[in-house]
């Protein structure tokens, strides 16, 4: 009991530090399609399992001794004993945790509230659960150890069991099965939509920002939902839906328009998901270059926007992503006017969100910015 005890704090310990450092790991690609109970492996630097070390004469307490003498062992000069090299290397030991587990460490660092799913109500399936053990049941049920236990105890009680001659009969009686309650168990289901910009424009750096902060939106949100599908459009002037490999591995040559992509998305959630029973999050990714922009495409996707996709979804993100710092879109800016989104006011309640993703500590601002209304 005493070593797991010192291994449960050990672990807790390797966990902080994994915590100290896990703005670190949102840029890692590594990560990415890695399922939320998967267990991973995160190297941690400079900490080492507690444990006692014995000199070459034996450990304390043991042999003779005089009163006065010491009793820290001789210590092992590094490259002693035939080991190879002369100097001690950096030692590194391995933490073990699942994304589900590192994307609730990301929610409390950054401060992200639960989500209130809706829907929960409206869709409702059955399982069931152990209520209890019962001396009746299908054979599927029964409970074969507990059954022996009684058969022995039984014979010994009796005198009929044989210690030369083990034989163990369970009679009717002995038997015990599980008993099992049917209970209704709420459903919550969302549906994640991304959608991304192809053009020339967005580049290989780019593009690895989106996977990157789409992957601990999707970890985050699978903390909250049973549930949840994800559907990939990729756009230029035109748009169409992909599976994720070509979602991120596409680049075309033309223009920039997001009504395309806003029309597919919309016409996606009409046929297929029901706002009352879905939980929609549509992400949009660009570097907001867009071909009209100021004129009739950005006045269109904002329409659409306020008459289609925001009434559908729980929340509706944009991210604005470039590279280099030069030559920076301006939807960003038409967005959060639109919206209002520098009004510290209007903040909160809007289902709008936009960051800029230009770089890989922009990931951890952008998603405090998307996820902490909580939606």
């Amino acid at each position: 009991m005493g070593m797991d005890n010192d291994w449960n704090r050990f672990n807790k310990i390797l966990k902080g530090k994994v915590r100290k450092n896990l703005k670190g790991y949102l840029g890692k690609t590594d990560l990415f399609a890695r399922k939320g109970d998967e267990v991973i492996k995160i190297p941690v630097p400079q900490i080492d399992i507690p444990h006692f070390r014995f000199g070459q004469n034996g450990g304390v307490g043991q042999g003779d001794g005089d009163i006065g003498d010491s009793l820290t062992p001789g210590e092992r000069k590094a490259g002693s004993g035939g080991e190879a090299g002369d100097l001690e290397g950096e030692h590194f030991t391995e933490a073990e945790v699942t994304i589900d587990e590192l994307a609730r460490m990301l929610g409390e660092e950054l401060g992200l509230p639960n989500i209130e799913p809706k829907g929960e109500n409206r869709i409702v399936s059955e399982k069931y659960k152990v209520k209890g053990i019962a001396s009746v049941g299908p054979e599927s049920l029964r409970q074969f150890r507990r059954g022996y236990l009684r058969a022995l105890k039984r014979q010994i009680a009796t005198s009929s069991y044989d210690p030369h001659n083990p034989l163990v009969i369970p009679i009717r009686d002995d038997m015990r099965y599980r008993s099992l309650e049917r209970v209704p168990s709420p459903l919550s289901n969302a549906v994640l939509i991304y959608m991304m910009d192809v053009s020339g424009s967005m580049g290989a750096e780019q593009k690895r920002l989106v996977r990157n902060t789409s992957f601990w939106i999707s970890a985050w949100l699978r903390t909250h939902y049973k549930e949840i599908e994800e559907r990939f459009i990729i756009h230029d002037t035109k748009a169409r839906e992909v599976d994720r490999k070509t979602f991120f591995s596409t680049t075309e040559s033309g223009g920039t328009l997001f009504t395309p992509a806003y029309h597919l998305c919309t016409e996606m959630i009409a046929r297929e998901y029901d706002p009352s029973v879905y939980n929609i999050y549509p992400l949009h990714f660009s570097d907001g270059d867009n071909y009209n922009i100021g004129t009739t495409d950005t006045k269109d996707a904002l329409r659409l926007l306020d008459e289609h996709l925001l009434p559908a979804s729980n929340l509706f993100c944009y991210g604005q992503c470039l590279v280099g710092g030069i030559g920076e879109g301006e939807f960003i800016k038409e967005i959060n006017r639109h919206y209002k989104l520098e009004d510290t006011s209007a903040k909160i309640s809007s289902k709008v969100r936009a960051a800029k993703l230009y770089k890989d500590d922009d990931i951890a601002d952008a998603l405090r910015h998307f996820l902490r209304t909580g939606r």
